[in-house]
């Protein structure tokens, strides 16, 4: 069974920084690529980055290209969002997942609780 538990939310101003980290069980996060989506009040969750299995590339929307860094620690099985220079509407719940597969920016049918960022102006 996969577990996903994201945590390092909180409350930030705008042109702060926060790390977000995804702690899974039942996959191995070398193995698979993994992303990151995010879902703000009364929108659709959306694709925010993901990093492939080899860990060489990397993908982000559009909007946070330049501010948020997708990573992993292989020995922790751990997947981080180091996010930069946050705005306001960066706000929303982020959740970790596998991705179906790279490229498609949609993840696996099991969805850990989120990790709430609020961004203030």
């Amino acid at each position: 069974q996969v577990q996903l538990v994201e945590s390092g939310g909180g409350l930030v101003q705008a042109g702060g920084s926060l790390r977000l980290s995804c702690v899974a069980s039942g996959l191995t996060v070398s193995s698979v690529h993994m992303g990151w989506f995010r879902q703000a009040p009364g929108k659709e969750r959306e694709f925010v980055a993901g990093i492939s299995w080899g860990g060489i590339s990397t993908d982000y929307t559009d909007s946070v290209k330049g501010r948020f860094t997708v990573s992993r620690d292989n020995t922790k099985n751990t997947v981080y969002l180091q996010m930069n220079s946050l705005r306001p509407e960066d706000t929303a719940v982020y959740y970790c997942n596998r991705l179906t597969r790279w490229g498609s920016r949609d993840g696996m049918n099991y969805w850990g609780k989120g990790t709430l960022v609020t961004v203030s102006s």
